[in-house]
């Protein structure tokens, strides 16, 4: 088995990316988009001038200011092209055999591979993955669209800011984001996909249900287990004739509104992939920074007292300290919020975390109701009404708490109830004419996109940047200063929170010793945070290098049909005992069966087809006679061959022939077939075979 790491991602909204061969088929775990790269493009606000060919003087002038404090001008004025991951471009996309995909960011960049003629792999998510993402990929064409205009046709082979003149001059910490860190990912700049790519791309994927098995090529068994982190994402498990894996993306272990990570249906198998890098965000610059932190120590030591097997454990890992103090930000957010509406300002909330977005309304909406304070929630997205009425009907994707409102009569978020009462206004654009008579301020206002360059978040930000009322609520992992950058001066108020992106570091020592791998893929990049005990096999990965897993069955499992087990016959041979089977070896759902074969009615008894050991020369002489054949033994004086184990039997009628026995063999010569044929019989008579 092969594994590579092609990205370790960046945060939520840009999950790791890996290439996995197992049992000769190659899958590719993620396909995401690095939208935070969108930062090095104007968002292009009104009054200013696209993109225009530089001349040498202006050029210089770039150059003069490369290195001086980035201003809006230092952005690239063009339509704005998508970052892949950065590995990926580099591999042929007809060598892929199967995608699996965790979550709705994880899967935005799909169409990329399904544009490719010669992409023919078989894609799995889960239903509610697939819509939410689908959703998510055709919001981003419409915001794209948008922003498209402004710009016009241009060149979609080769836009004029990827020529390298254009990028030298382009300051060190954009030129960075572009080129990265050693100039290598130029190659994985795309243009973006249209509708029509989206549509096309949601035909080839196959829908699962958690738990729900499917299988690939009668080899591969695959089944996806919820993972906490949002409605629908997953962790997965891939079971193989000799190998069993179990991929743990970014995984919250109680979540506040999609179903609990179910980390026991991981259990059973005997390679765990880990690939969470989400405690990587508590540490700045780790990558250049040659301090390591206190690790926490996989031992049974670091486990309470009280807990004492895997059951008490486990339900120390479902303890919800996290979800509350999630809910616990979120009311300080709403807080804020508050605050800024009763002094007069808006609210602006571009967040794409569909359950964070679910939670805020919820409590925004409780918080207005105990004041005097009659401040309408507006929602612009040109998926809002559909995104929040599939939210309505997905009961089984959700975590128990939610579960139990559906048994109630209450909706299963109170954005239902809230948008009936007037108090929730759903509009497609920011400038669609229902909005425009239906505005009203101070507001809050909850749109696309997180990265400062799409959407209605541009227009609203330009609108309310100069107001020191006005709140804008970002997710920490946005690099703040270069976002805001186009919209400066700014006295509009910022407040950058962070919200649970996966486990804790004291959670991974007690799932792994719930889940007991014999082999453990850990990122070296989280060495200095944690310690496993090498009782375990562990293979420690980074980006773009690639290990090579040691198969752990040396041997592989059948299921014999019941009529040919009865028909078992063993015999010894040396250490080992042996028997002989006809039937017809098939491979289904992961496992090699052995079936019943169909044989004529007329067929002759086989011949047996092993042999082992020398023939006993006098024993030999007693059968050939029986068949009429007479013969003298001559014994060989052949030093290297051990007593009784070599002779020479000389046939002399009917005809004649020779039998050479030796240690290493035995060798039959003679000039009549036939005679051949009896003397072949009798050696099969003699020796011991199957």
């Amino acid at each position: 088995m092969k594994f590579t790491c092609l990205s370790k991602g960046g945060g939520f909204h840009f999950p790791p990316c890996h290439m996995l061969n197992v049992c000769g088929f190659r899958i590719l775990l993620e396909c995401p988009l690095d939208l935070s790269s969108l930062a090095i493009f104007s968002p292009v606000p009104v009054g200013l001038e696209v993109h225009e060919p530089l001349d040498s003087e202006s050029v210089a002038r770039k150059k003069q200011k490369i290195e001086k404090t980035l201003d809006a001008n230092d952005l690239v004025r063009a339509e704005p092209w998508y970052k892949t991951v950065k590995n990926l471009h580099l591999w042929d996309p007809s060598f892929i055999d199967v995608v699996l995909i965790s979550s709705p960011m994880g899967m935005l960049g799909l169409p990329f591979l399904t544009l490719s003629k010669d992409f023919s792999a078989k894609i799995y998510v889960t239903e509610a993955t697939a819509r939410i993402g689908q959703l998510m990929m055709e919001d981003l064409v419409s915001m794209h669209m948008e922003l498209k205009q402004f710009y016009g046709p241009g060149d979609a082979s080769f836009p004029r800011w990827m020529k390298w003149e254009d990028l030298e001059i382009l300051p060190s910490e954009l030129k960075k984001i572009a080129l990265g860190k050693y100039c290598e990912e130029l190659g994985a700049w795309m243009p973006l996909y249209s509708a029509v790519d989206v549509k096309d791309c949601m035909k080839k994927v196959q829908t699962l249900k958690y738990a729900e098995e499917a299988c690939y090529n009668g080899t591969l068994i695959i089944r996806p287990f919820s993972s906490g982190l949002e409605i629908g994402t997953c962790n997965w498990t891939i079971s193989g004739p000799k190998r069993n894996v179990a991929y743990i993306s970014s995984s919250i272990f109680v979540s506040t509104h999609a179903m609990d990570f179910d980390f026991l249906g991981l259990r059973g198998n005997d390679l765990m992939i880990y690939s969470d890098f989400s405690s990587l965000d508590t540490t700045e610059n780790m990558e250049n920074d040659d301090t390591c932190f206190d690790p926490v120590t996989y031992t049974s030591s670091n486990v309470s007292d009280d807990v004492n097997n895997l059951e008490e454990i486990a339900a120390s890992l479902l303890k919800d300290d996290e979800s509350r103090e999630e809910m616990e930000k979120l009311a300080f957010l709403c807080t804020c919020a508050f605050d800024s509406v009763k002094a007069g300002g808006s609210v602006l909330v571009p967040i794409d975390r569909l359950g964070i977005v679910l939670c805020l309304l919820e409590e925004i909406s409780l918080l207005l109701e105990s004041s005097s304070l009659k401040v309408p929630i507006y929602i612009i997205s040109s998926v809002a009404e559909e995104l929040l009425a599939f939210t309505n009907i997905i009961p089984e994707w959700l975590c128990k708490h939610r579960q139990e409102k559906l048994f109630s009569g209450e909706p299963l978020f109170a954005h239902v109830k809230l948008i009936k009462e007037g108090k929730i206004h759903l509009f497609p654009a920011v400038h669609s004419i229902e909005l425009l008579t239906n505005w009203q301020e101070p507001c809050i206002v909850f749109c696309p996109h997180w990265s400062l360059r799409l959407g209605p978040v541009v227009h609203l930000l330009r609108y309310w940047c100069l107001d020191p009322n006005s709140l804008l609520i970002l997710e920490s992992g946005v690099d703040a200063n270069l976002a805001l950058l186009p919209f400066k001066p700014m006295e509009m108020k910022v407040l950058q929170c962070s919200f649970l992106s996966g486990m804790s570091l004291q959670k991974v020592q007690p799932l792994l010793k719930t889940l007991q791998p014999k082999l453990l893929l850990f990122p070296k990049e989280l060495r200095c945070k944690i310690q496993i005990s090498e009782a375990n096999t562990i293979f420690r990965y980074s980006e773009n290098e690639t290990l090579r897993i040691p198969t752990s069955k040396e041997s592989t499992e059948i299921d014999i049909a019941t009529d040919l087990a009865s028909k078992l016959r063993w015999k010894p041979l040396k250490k080992e005992t042996i028997t002989r089977l006809d039937g017809e070896l098939v491979m289904d759902q992961g496992k090699h069966r052995l079936l019943s074969g169909f044989r004529p009615a007329d067929s002759k008894q086989q011949r047996l087809l092993l042999h082992w050991g020398s023939p006993d020369l006098k024993g030999l002489l007693t059968e050939l006679s029986k068949m009429g054949i007479t013969g003298t033994v001559k014994k060989v004086s052949d030093e290297a061959e051990p007593e009784n184990a070599a002779g020479i039997i000389d046939i002399v009628g009917p005809e004649k022939a020779l039998i050479d026995v030796r240690e290493t063999g035995t060798v039959i010569i003679a000039a009549n077939d036939n005679l051949a044929s009896h003397i072949f019989k009798a050696i099969d008579i003699v020796l011991d075979g199957i």
